[in-house]
């Protein structure tokens, strides 16, 4: 028999039971448009982690206090106070190869205008954190070293402070903000960088020079964290090495003792949450393959029972000539047909099921030939898995029972 002949029957028959024919290749058509889905969100959530890493500019080594402990009692990361202005400028002045460097500190408070209040992040930093992170002004200026030397009164809004404070697209320049009663002239409004990696805001901050927070605002001496950028081509992990050799000897830590600080880089975070994700995305992808075995089955279980209703068109078919062989390819091309079939509508359906959820949760979900090309040749290989069993057993009916069968 010919494979067009054996295709013209195998479509014959699928067409016979078209409503049960739908219903099996549905299972198919689940799983396969749920992998493309999944496996498009996985990458999607990746993209948006390295870009946000990159957003927050390259070469990055942070220093940030380390856990304190009050007897029993481990007080968690950012409780020690024992980083300070002193630490950040030997690390400046020892180290080779950085670039910039900001000190730091923080609070979240009320920030009160003449129009409104706002709760946000307030930061304290160097004047080099527009260059450190690669964040141009929408308007106005950053403050200057001076500023910082003589913790100057003056505050740079990202942008949705400025639009809860002063409205949407507002020029707040020159005007006084009051951050715990201290009144801030507002010099500058920052460009909108979204969301970052983590899922905070970084347009919602207000960011002063970092001794102001400290003798005006908090009214402490020690620094929360340092922030450091590489020159071009320097190692990380090297830089990490020196700076926490440093840090060691400045705060006479003994060998074997641990740490009073932490050193991490944005790659090291990169490295963690993309892997996390990775695994994420598989793990979602293996789940919704699990609707693709639910569908071969669903293709097994039909094709048994097409067997069982075709026994005498099968015993006729052996009885004028037919060779085994005829029989179960006409039945395992009916089963490959119904999940090729199942798999390009899957691939449509998980096409326009992934844009519409692009747009709705607004991140891009790429669509690779990788994942198209894995959840429509797996629905294949089901369709020949699960079909081979009925293929052989219709192949292997004696045709004289075949033909005395009711």
């Amino acid at each position: 028999m010919t494979t067009s002949l054996t295709f013209a029957i195998a479509l014959k028959a699928l067409r016979r039971n078209a409503m049960r024919t739908g219903l099996t290749a549905l299972g198919i058509i689940i799983g396969v448009a749920a992998v493309i889905v999944m496996v498009a969100i996985g990458a999607g959530a990746q993209q948006a982690i390295e870009g946000q890493i990159r957003s927050a500019g390259s070469n990055i080594v942070i220093v940030s206090a380390g856990s304190g402990q009050g007897g029993p009692v481990r007080l968690g990361q950012g409780n020690t106070t024992t980083l300070t202005p002193a630490d950040a400028d030997a690390i400046r002045a020892e180290i080779q190869g950085i670039r910039y460097l900001s000190p730091g500190v923080s609070v979240r408070t009320q920030i009160v205008a003449e129009s409104g209040n706002w709760g946000t992040q307030v930061q304290g930093t160097g004047d080099a954190l527009s260059l450190l992170r690669a964040w141009p002004l929408e308007s106005g200026a950053f403050f200057t070293d001076q500023d910082v030397t003589r913790a100057a009164r003056v505050a740079v809004l990202g942008s949705v402070v400025r639009d809860q404070l002063f409205g949407a697209g507002s020029s707040p320049l020159g005007a006084v903000i009051r951050v715990r009663n201290q009144p801030f002239r507002v010099i500058g409004v920052l460009s909108r960088k979204g969301q970052a990696a983590m899922g905070q805001d970084q347009d919602d901050t207000v960011i002063v020079p970092y001794t102001t927070v400290q003798k005006r605002v908090l009214g402490i001496t020690h620094l929360q964290n340092v922030t450091i950028s590489a020159e071009a081509g320097i190692s990380l992990e090297a830089l990490s090495a020196d700076v926490t050799a440093l840090l060691r000897r400045r705060h006479r830590i003994r060998d074997g003792e641990d740490d009073d600080f932490m050193v991490r880089t944005l790659e090291e975070m990169a490295r963690v949450l993309s892997a996390t994700t990775n695994t994420l995305r598989w793990l979602l992808a293996s789940i919704a393959a699990v609707s693709l075995l639910v569908g071969g089955i669903g293709i097994m279980n039909i094709m048994l029972v097409s067997v069982t209703e075709r026994t005498r068109e099968v015993g006729l078919r052996l009885a004028v000539g037919a060779r085994d062989v005829d029989v179960l390819l006409q039945f395992l091309v009916e089963a490959i047909v119904l999940s090729m079939a199942g798999g390009g509508m899957g691939v449509a359906v998980g096409m326009i099921a992934t844009r519409v959820l692009s747009q709705v949760m607004g991140w891009s979900a790429p669509i690779t030939v990788g994942a198209v090309a894995l959840a429509f040749g797996f629905s294949t290989v089901i369709g020949v898995f699960f079909g081979f069993y009925p293929a052989r057993k219709a192949a292997s009916l004696d045709p004289i029972a075949a033909l005395r069968y009711e």
